[in-house]
């Protein structure tokens, strides 16, 4: 569940705001040294820190949220503890509690959000009309036709980010929290251990590849801006 993940992130907030100090140590130690790393990741793909700082809070947003939902996946009893209830002439388990990049209303939303703040960043750096040029060309212009079609192509490839990421992360982790669920039931104890690390491991890749792949896009819609700049 998507509340779960938010508490969680405003609790780690709220513990290391309260013993906030200009010489870090322990939690806050911890966590911007965890900060410092994705910047210099960050900084690999924009080549520019000013740019790194300007695209943090959302990438990092993004893979706090996306990782700390894909951690609620090997929460002991996840998917196993509900309610049977009829559906349709069936009777099936309605759990209590479930990973919300299982369900792909969330991850669909995480994705609305990543294109939509690519798109504000680039009519930001660029202006609206000089962004929108990217998506329209006038057939009368050069290229002529041929720019007018890469436009429409660089229109569906926008749209077709939303359905690519939304899916991508439901998939991984729906699988997931099948593969966890089934062996629970049929070996509940020592030979699930390695399917829990192994899903533990796919949600950072997931977190990553995700917020990454949102930077790359940010990047991409503002490095005309940062090419007429120079």
């Amino acid at each position: 569940m998507a509340w779960v993940v938010i508490a969680v992130i405003l609790l780690l907030v709220f513990l290391i705001r309260r013993k906030f100090s200009m010489i870090p140590k322990g939690l806050q130690n911890f966590f911007e040294s965890i900060f410092e790393f994705a910047l210099n990741m960050m900084d690999s793909v924009t080549g520019n820190r000013a740019l790194s700082y300007k695209f943090f809070p959302v990438v990092m947003t993004i893979f706090i949220f996306v990782f700390f939902s894909n951690l609620i996946e090997i929460v002991p009893g996840l998917g196993t503890i509900g309610l049977w209830e009829a559906h349709e002439g069936k009777t099936i388990l309605v759990p209590f509690i479930r990973s919300s990049s299982a369900d792909l209303n969330v991850t669909l939303a995480i994705a609305l959000v990543s294109v939509l703040a690519t798109q504000i960043l680039g009519i930001a750096a660029l202006g609206f009309f000089k962004y929108a040029g990217k998506f329209i060309v006038p057939p009368w212009k050069s290229p002529y036709v041929v720019g007018t079609f890469v436009g429409l192509l660089e229109l569906v490839a926008e749209v077709a980010k939303i359905v690519s990421f939304s899916f991508r992360l439901f998939g991984n982790i729906f699988a997931g929290e099948v593969l966890l669920t089934v062996a629970l039931f049929l070996v509940p104890y020592i030979v699930p251990l390695p399917f829990l690390f192994l899903e533990i491991f796919v949600g950072l890749v997931q977190a990553v590849v995700f917020s990454m792949l949102t930077l790359v896009f940010m990047k991409m819609a503002v490095t005309e801006h940062e090419e007429h700049a120079h």
